[in-house]
């Protein structure tokens, strides 16, 4: 069961991320003017893609990696990968409000910010794979998680002997 819920969030975070990545080329191809920027073939692509194909599979992809969470061992690596997870939600909802300005009619002026936010989808997918891959359980001198530092031996004892994994 384990195995097939992995399968199916590695899936549904393909398809949400490939999603995410033709959308970037679909608002660079209208800022552009290039033909796929006709309005014919922008407006009812770019919805279906934003509204039927993405945003399922990110919902799917959280709900499943939710589902993962008790299963895998807690560390540094899990709070960094939950920040990278809620940056690409950002992301997903900023490009989900330019879609609908662009459906009213309201042009964006091209700037520094869509360049930038074209290109994090794919920096947080190589953090999150980087994160899920290396699993480091602290960062730099920090102690990770659920291990508190007491100057009692007592405490620190039972500490280290009650440390299981997390439920």
């Amino acid at each position: 069961m384990l195995f097939w819920l992995k399968v199916a969030h590695i899936a549904s975070m393909s398809i949400w991320f490939s999603g995410l990545f033709l959308l970037v080329r679909l608002f660079a191809a209208r800022r552009r003017g290039e033909r796929d920027a006709r309005p014919d073939f922008f407006n009812p692509v770019a919805n279906r893609l934003f509204f039927r194909i993405a945003t399922p599979a990110g919902v799917l992809t959280i709900a499943l990696g939710m589902s993962l969470i008790p299963w895998v061992e807690p560390g540094a690596w899990l709070i960094g990968k939950l920040v990278l997870v809620a940056l690409v939600v950002l992301v997903h909802l900023w490009m989900g409000a330019h879609l609908h300005a662009l459906g009213k009619g309201k042009e964006r002026r091209p700037g520094l910010l869509p360049r930038l936010l074209g290109w994090s989808p794919l920096l947080l997918l190589l953090g999150i794979a980087a994160l899920t891959g290396a699993k480091p359980r602290s960062v730099g001198d920090l102690p990770p998680p659920g291990e508190a530092t007491h100057s009692s031996s007592a405490r620190s004892e039972a500490s280290s002997s009650s440390r299981s994994r997390w439920p």
